[in-house]
């Protein structure tokens, strides 16, 4: 039975399907509504697929499926296989450490502590992970402060403390401890104090201050006014915590909440789960995809797998958009306004966070994987065929009309090219013409790169301006024949928008993206390059105005003065004589008449 045949028996089910290549190795596990039509789409003529589908198409040597029961368990069946398998063209996770967890453990007399390993056994309950292990040790010791718990490894039951096996150690003579190990403690009070432990892990501190409340009330009733101030304390103590974490005006809230940050095959997510109005847990994750892979399908794989860390979702899952799957006793929401509006603001702002985060990271571990994913988001945001890894950006630069100059800088991977960077001084416009002066620079530029160098022609020309300037680049190019060889955009200042030849509406990248940052690094390395160049100008333009319009004067008699004296002015203030020893009598006359010094 050939390949073809095996996939049209594929059932009209929900369910998972996996490829194989020639030598039996899983390359790809998906997850499908219909694994019969689903599979399907893969398997049509090639120019209807994406060029990374199309190789994955092309090493498929054998197909199976799984049938379950829903799209959830779909899901959860598909994120399992690919954390079994691993294959190449997956949506893989990039980070794969071991996050820590809470555990309590499932003892006579419980520990509460840090671990990395999971082992749900004996009674054991884990509550995490936690993406930051400084935010866990913080919370061991906030329980720590707050409740006398035992820290040693003594395996401690009632039969041993009858027997009186051990003795107390310093943490009893202290005061962290009660000293459960000799009876110090009851069984039932020790694990009335886990059992609050376990519900401020669990987002439910509400529920330990109001019985803390209940129990001070109680105590002061009975004129035991130290047991309510114990109560009173970890009440207290408790309220201060949650105070850090509450960020919603409704004390009810209870939803986890996903958000995604896309740049090129990789996805960037922060997941925040919401319990009584505060954050209980939050993780940030990142993606990989080999294949082009849609956002609604990559954010199924993130909550696939924050299921399968966390356990069941929330009845209420606040995203920025629908994942392609259905789970059922969850209602996926999209708000548009206030409370949970702000979560999911959180959650994005976390989202970007992590996503600079590594990026920033990447830049000094792998700069050349760094600058060719830069290359390739700034490709993706413009929507060229081809990357822009030469870029040039133009910058027209004058002081009301005066020594009108232009700027040509030249990026190369990312990066500033400065050999490559040329100097315009504008030679057919007179008076501040931006758009004439333009079109002259970028004109003279690449008519001579045709004649010199046509194969070094840039990718990406940026314009220093808006609609006018590029309209003017666009014109000399098109004398040139070159619109259909390069893309041209303008980077307007004021919004930071990205303007088009023929789109009558800018184009905003995104502020925190990388794409959007390279252009505004070419644009403020022109703007300094021009204005550098004719502030040289105006400088020597000082110097001749003085000096060069006087009869006689020279450039070398020029260079001799200026090193002599230093400035026009001490050569105003000197006497004849002393000029007339560098330049003789006659012409020592004419400059300090012209410079209206002594005679």
């Amino acid at each position: 039975m050939t390949l073809r045949e095996k996939i049209a028996l594929f059932p009209h089910s929900p369910g998972v399907y996996r490829y194989y290549d020639a030598e039996g190795k899983v390359i790809y596990v998906g997850k499908a509504k219909d694994l019969h039509k689903r599979v399907a789409q893969y398997f049509v003529p090639p120019e209807r697929l994406t060029a990374k589908t199309r190789i994955l198409v092309s090493k498929i040597a054998d197909a199976q499926y799984s049938v379950v029961d829903s799209e959830a368990d779909a899901l959860l069946l598909e994120n399992n296989l690919i954390k079994q398998y691993k294959p190449r063209y997956n949506i893989l996770l990039k980070d794969s450490k071991t996050y820590p967890w809470i555990l309590v453990t499932g003892e006579e007399f419980p520990r509460v502590l840090l671990t990395r390993r999971i082992e749900r056994t004996g009674g054991n309950r884990y509550f995490g992970p936690y993406s930051s292990v400084l935010h866990a040790r913080a919370l061991l010791e906030f329980f720590a402060d707050v409740y006398p718990l035992r820290t040693c490894k003594l395996k401690i039951t009632s039969e041993a403390i009858l027997k009186k096996k051990f003795r107390p150690c310093l943490q009893f003579h202290i005061g962290r401890c009660k000293g459960c190990c000799i009876g110090g403690i009851s069984k039932e009070e020790y694990n009335a104090n886990i059992t609050e432990i376990v519900h401020i892990l669990s987002g439910r501190g509400g529920a330990v201050v109001q019985a803390c409340r209940e129990k001070m009330q109680q105590a002061a009733a009975c004129l035991d006014f130290e047991e309510a101030q114990i109560y009173k304390d970890r009440m207290e103590r408790i309220k201060s915590h949650y105070a850090k974490s509450v960020i919603t005006s409704s004390a009810d809230t209870d939803a986890d909440v996903f958000s995604m940050v896309f740049s090129g095959g990789e996805a960037f997510g922060n997941f925040l789960r919401i319990r009584g109005g505060a954050i209980i847990q939050s993780l940030n994750l990142g993606f990989k995809s080999h294949i082009e892979e849609s956002q609604e399908s990559m954010l199924s794989a993130f909550i696939a797998e924050i299921e399968s860390k966390f356990g069941a979702l929330s009845k209420e899952v606040i995203v920025p958009f629908k994942p392609d799957v259905e789970i059922d006793g969850v209602e996926f929401r999209i708000p548009q306004r206030g409370d949970k509006l702000a979560l999911l603001e959180l959650s994005a702002k976390n989202a970007r966070e992590f996503h600079f985060n590594t990026l920033k990271q990447q830049e000094h571990t792998d700069p050349d994987e760094f600058r060719a994913g830069v290359v390739e988001e700034l490709r993706k945001a413009l929507g060229m065929a081809v990357a822009p890894v030469h870029m040039e950006c133009f910058d027209n630069s004058n002081i009301q009309g005066t020594n009108p100059v232009a700027s040509c800088v030249v990026f190369r991977n990312a990066e500033p090219s400065k050999k490559d960077y040329r100097r315009f001084k504008i030679k057919t416009v007179i008076g501040a013409n931006d758009f004439a002066s333009m079109k002259e620079v970028v004109n003279r530029r690449y008519a001579r790169m045709l004649e010199e160098a046509p194969d070094d022609l840039p990718q990406l020309v940026v314009i220093d301006g808006g609609k006018g300037q590029l309209d003017a680049a666009y014109q000399a190019l098109a004398e040139l024949g070159l619109t259909d060889k390069l893309t041209v955009v303008g980077l307007a200042k004021r919004l930071e928008e990205v303007i088009r030849v023929g789109d009558p509406y800018p184009l905003f990248i995104d502020r925190n993206s990388q794409a959007l940052k390279v252009l505004q690094r070419i644009r403020d390395e022109a703007h300094r390059f021009g204005i550098t160049f004719h502030r040289n100008l105006r400088s020597k333009g000082q110097i001749h105005s003085a000096l060069r319009d006087i009869p006689g004067v020279g450039e070398k008699t020029e260079q001799r003065l200026l090193l002599h004296y230093g400035s026009v002015a001490r050569i105003a203030a000197a006497s004849r004589e002393d000029l007339a020893a560098l330049v003789g009598d006659g012409l020592a006359g004419k400059i300090l008449e012209s410079l209206g010094g002594n005679d």
